[in-house]
């Protein structure tokens, strides 16, 4: 009997056999002779996890331009790895998705309602990942930005994880909705919850056609970059930069055109080619 190529941790589903594994592993800073070799299991995901978050930043900016966002591998590539550019979660955790498969783990997609805008119920938009080691889940996501975790986080009820000072802990409700969570100086906070439900590739395209194209989405028209550290996080939305640290102490600045291109190389690491330049410095709000 032939396997399903529709089934979780089904050969080929991400695209894995596609990747360049050596060309990524290089974009995000990752050396074999230093940081391990790469198998399936816990520790390896942890590594390659924190290191992906640390080199590639979120970003809308292909959005915020009117473009296609594709997420077929190639395109992936040749944009967050060949280019070394950012992309916002269906880019990010679907490139990260190829990383794990072409290593032989066992993933999975996920959709998820972003909580941490304070809608009461907000429409699945966020996808993520699930990845199985030795009958235990973890949740991978590299692609919620600035608020996102730093490495794998158990998925398990009662879960609590403090990984560089940020500490991230998951609860379960009702029809085994799980929610991922951060404790900050005033309490516990949701950032999103998300069905037990298996996503595909395809599920991906539909969620990323909304956010990248639909009038009432939050990416389009205005520029978002982000960057989760161990540190400090760091968040540009429109006009505004917004710094937090693990203390809680967060500070706000007004970037203006004339300095947005060098924010988004020297704050998140965004490197863009004078079209993209010219096209950003227009759409901005606030003047020289």
């Amino acid at each position: 009997m032939t396997e399903d190529p529709g089934v979780e941790g089904a050969s080929g589903l991400w695209s894995g056999e596609e990747l360049d594994l050596d060309a990524y592993l290089a974009r995000i800073g990752y050396a074999v002779e230093r940081d391990g070799k790469l198998a399936p299991d816990l520790g390896t995901l942890k590594a390659l996890h924190r290191a992906h978050v640390r080199a590639v930043p979120f970003e809308n900016l292909d959005v915020a331009l009117g473009r296609p966002v594709p997420l077929d591998l190639k395109s992936l590539q040749g944009k967050l790895v060949e280019r070394r550019r950012g992309g916002y979660c269906y880019e990010q955790n679907s490139l990260f998705a190829a990383v794990l498969e072409r290593i032989g783990f066992t993933v999975a997609g996920r959709g998820a309602r972003n909580r941490s805008r304070g809608a009461t119920l907000p429409p699945v938009t966020h996808a993520l990942l699930v990845v199985t080691i030795e009958g235990e889940q973890w949740l991978a996501d590299v692609g919620f930005g600035w608020q996102g975790p730093l490495e794998p986080v158990p998925l398990r009820d009662g879960a609590r994880v403090e990984q560089s000072g940020w500490t991230f802990g998951i609860g379960v409700e009702g029809e085994g909705i799980h929610v991922l969570r951060s404790l900050r100086p005033e309490g516990w906070s949701d950032l999103y919850a998300f069905s037990p439900q298996t996503l595909y590739p395809g599920d991906f395209t539909v969620m990323n056609h909304y956010s990248s194209s639909h009038p009432q989405s939050r990416f389009l028209g205005q520029v978002v970059a982000q960057r989760p550290g161990p540190d400090v996080r760091r968040a540009l939305v429109r006009d505004t930069l917004s710094t937090v640290r693990t203390d809680g102490v967060t500070e706000e600045r007004v970037v203006t055109a004339g300095e947005l291109i060098a924010t988004l190389a020297s704050e998140f690491g965004i490197e863009l080619d004078d079209e993209e330049r010219a096209g950003l410095e227009r759409m901005h709000p606030v003047g020289v």
